[in-house]
C-alpha cells in the first residue's frame, strides 16, 4: 500500500472502512500530500505486519482529525516524517504506539505547527538512531514530556526542537548526550524563556546547539 494515494491533492473524503490490511507490510507515503483531506479514520486498519510507515501522512496539511487508536506498530522500524507538515493538526493521540523496533524518528512531527499537545509517554526510544528535526517547527507546542527518552544510541539529534517557540519547559534529565553526537541547532529558535532541565550526562552539548 505504499504511495497508494500519493499526491491525491484534491481528495477531500476517503472511506476505508472495508479495507483488509491483514497482510500489508508497507505503508510508506500512503497518503503523501493528500492536502485537501480533513478527516481520516483508520480505526479498522490491521497494522500487525507493517514494518514501514515512513512519510505516511506527510503533507496532509488540511488534516484536522486522525484516528489511529487501533494501530499496532510493534513491527515498525521506520517512522521518518510520518506526520511531517500536518500543519492543521491540533492534537494527535498516538499513546498506543509501540516503538521498540524503530530506528528512525527524524522529521516525525516536522512543521506540525498547530500541534499544541503531544503525549509520547508510551514511546520506547532505546533502539532509535536518529531523531534529527523530530519536532522541528512545532511552534504551537506548549508542553512536551520526554524525560523517559533513552538516547544512548541516538547519534543524530540536530535541529530536534528547532523553532519550538511556545515551549516553556523541557525536561531532559534522562537524555544521554555523548561528545560525538550531532546536536547542531538542537534548540535553535526556541523561546528565550525556555527552561531546560538537564543532568551531568548532558554536559557534552556544544554551544552550537542553541543557534
Amino acid at each position: 500500500m505504499n504511495s497508494m494515494f500519493f499526491k491525491c491533492k484534491s481528495l477531500k473524503e476517503l472511506n476505508l472502512t472495508n479495507f483488509n490490511t491483514n497482510k500489508v507490510t508497507k505503508m510508506e507515503y500512503m497518503f503523501y500530500k493528500c492536502q485537501s483531506l480533513k478527516k481520516l479514520n483508520l480505526n479498522n486498519f490491521n497494522t500487525n505486519n507493517v514494518t514501514n510507515m515512513k512519510g505516511m501522512f506527510d503533507g496532509c496539511s488540511s488534516l484536522i482529525e486522525l484516528n489511529l487508536n487501533n494501530f499496532n506498530t510493534k513491527n515498525v522500524s521506520n517512522m521518518k516524517g510520518m506526520f511531517a507538515k500536518c500543519s492543521s493538526l491540533k492534537k494527535l493521540d498516538i499513546n498506543n504506539f509501540n516503538t521498540r523496533k524503530i530506528t528512525d524518528m527524524s522529521y516525525m512531527f516536522y512543521e506540525c505547527s498547530s500541534l499544541k499537545e503531544l503525549n509520547l509517554n508510551s514511546f520506547d526510544t532505546f533502539t532509535i538512531q536518529t531523531m534529527n528535526c523530530m519536532f522541528f517547527g512545532c511552534s504551537s507546542l506548549e508542553e512536551l514530556n520526554i524525560d523517559h527518552f533513552d538516547t544512548t544510541y541516538t547519534f543524530y539529534l540536530n535541529e530536534m526542537f528547532y523553532g519550538c517557540s511556545s515551549l516553556k519547559e523541557l525536561n531532559l534529565n534522562n537524555l544521554i548526550i555523548k561528545d560525538y553526537f550531532d546536536t547542531r541547532s538542537m534548540f535553535a529558535r526556541c523561546s528565550y524563556e525556555l527552561q531546560i532541565k538537564v543532568k551531568n550526562h548532558f554536559k557534552d552539548v556544544k554551544n552550537y546547539s542553541f543557534y
